[in-house]
């Protein structure tokens, strides 16, 4: 690897960071922890290191000179292996005098056996950022090897909450009593209900264009290549198949049927390999059912999408499977901890869409609840659970019914979705 060319890339990334223009999102790091950043492209890994930045040199504690970013995917670096990432701090040492950088190094997954690397830096005092669009990045193996001395995070694409802030959207107390800002705020939640929330496709008109060709950019590059598969054309119909399953729990045994009924001759081993993939990119993820036993857990489950948009590609006419996604997907960015499962559903003998039983606490998910028989079912489940496993919360999210039902000694709060995100 040569020097003039890292040279360069740090010269150019310094010129270019010190004058992007950032959509702003309420990030806090510790002053002296290091951290990763883990999630789905364009969630905003990247943005959250240019803000860190930029706001250290907004409040006096550093110039640009005195950071060292470096971003793996700029394919002038595409060849630099682990042994050679020292040469990133011999080329900043070469021009300039700042014996300790503050680092921040971007899609390193492509780089094997980068974590040791990492694990020198904190080693050596160095304060360091990493990011990485790759799920095993959270694993316990890279855990121990970094030995404790990073912060791992996962960044999700925007919240409801950042969506509107972007818009210059302000909601104060008892907001919802304002008739033209809940009219406002239930107007721009339509859109990101249907475009989710990656920040780079806010301001467009043909925002599907974009988030079809983010979703091919992972597929392709992220998942096919990565993994050197031969039969595109399956992994490409199970990422449909699982776009129309959302909500219900699916068993591998039956998405392997469904592929090979379609023409391709795949062994259960190797869907239970592209199942893992997807995961492994962000693009999918998983919740079990919780009287399931481990195994039973990965070959029986519910799968979502992380972002609305990206389930909204594949589908028409789709709203209850995007309300019961959103609701997922904010389920586990506020509970799940790494690999710590703390949201299931729950199927025995019912099935109750989403339990948490650390915060007690069980929902369903119903796009309307005005039909009685709707109601009684969605309301029966939470009755069933709760004569298992003590709640302190229930809740029916719906997509705009508000309410609150007593019966059988529960009160069940109905809350309508966009509610629901800014609780």
């Amino acid at each position: 690897m040569e020097k003039r060319i890292i040279k360069a890339i740090i010269a150019e990334r310094q010129q270019e960071i010190n004058e992007i223009q950032l959509v702003e999102r309420p990030i806090f790091f510790e002053e002296q922890a290091n951290y990763v950043l883990v999630g789905i492209r364009r969630a905003g890994k990247s943005y959250q290191m240019y803000q860190d930045i930029q706001n250290r040199i907004k409040s006096g504690k550093a110039v640009i000179e005195d950071f060292l970013y470096i971003n793996f995917e700029d394919e002038r670096i595409a060849s630099i292996e682990a042994s050679e990432l020292g040469l990133l701090l011999e080329c900043y040492a070469e021009m300039y005098d700042n014996p300790k950088p503050l680092i921040y190094l971007d899609e390193i997954q492509n780089i094997e056996g980068w974590e040791k690397f990492a694990r020198r830096l904190a080693d050596s005092k160095y304060r360091v950022f990493i990011t990485g669009s790759n799920a095993k990045m959270l694993s316990s193996d890279i855990a121990t090897t970094l030995g404790g001395r990073y912060i791992i995070r996962e960044i999700f694409p925007f919240s409801f909450a950042e969506f509107l802030t972007y818009h210059q959207v302000e909601l104060k107390k008892n907001w919802e009593y304002n008739p033209t800002l809940r009219l406002q705020v239930i107007k721009l939640f339509e859109i990101y209900f249907h475009f989710g929330g990656f920040a780079e496709m806010f301001s467009l008109i043909d925002k599907r264009e974009w988030i079809n060709s983010l979703y091919q950019k992972i597929l392709l590059g992220d998942i096919i290549a990565r993994n050197e598969i031969r039969n595109g054309n399956a992994i490409r119909l199970l990422a449909r198949k699982l776009a129309e399953s959302v909500m219900q729990p699916i068993t591998q045994i039956r998405l392997l049927h469904i592929i090979k009924s379609s023409g391709s001759n795949i062994s259960r081993n190797t869907l239970a390999d592209y199942l893992v993939y997807m995961n492994d990119v962000y693009l999918t993820f998983n919740i079990p059912n919780f009287i399931d036993s481990l195994v039973e857990r990965t070959s029986t489950c519910k799968r979502y999408y992380y972002d609305n948009g990206l389930l909204n590609n594949f589908l028409v006419g789709g709203e209850a499977k995007l309300l019961e996604n959103i609701v997922a997907i904010d389920l586990i960015e506020r509970y799940r901890k790494g690999e710590d499962d703390r949201v299931f559903f729950y199927n025995k003998g019912v099935e109750v869409d989403f339990y948490l039983p650390n915060e007690e606490m069980a929902i369903q998910v119903s796009y309307s609840i005005d039909e009685p028989l709707t109601r009684e079912r969605e309301v029966r489940a939470l009755r069933k659970i709760v004569e298992v496993y003590s709640l302190k919360k229930a809740f029916i999210i719906t997509r705009d019914e508000e309410n609150i039902i007593s019966e059988y000694g529960m009160d069940i709060e109905v809350v309508p979705v966009w509610k629901w995100l800014l609780r």
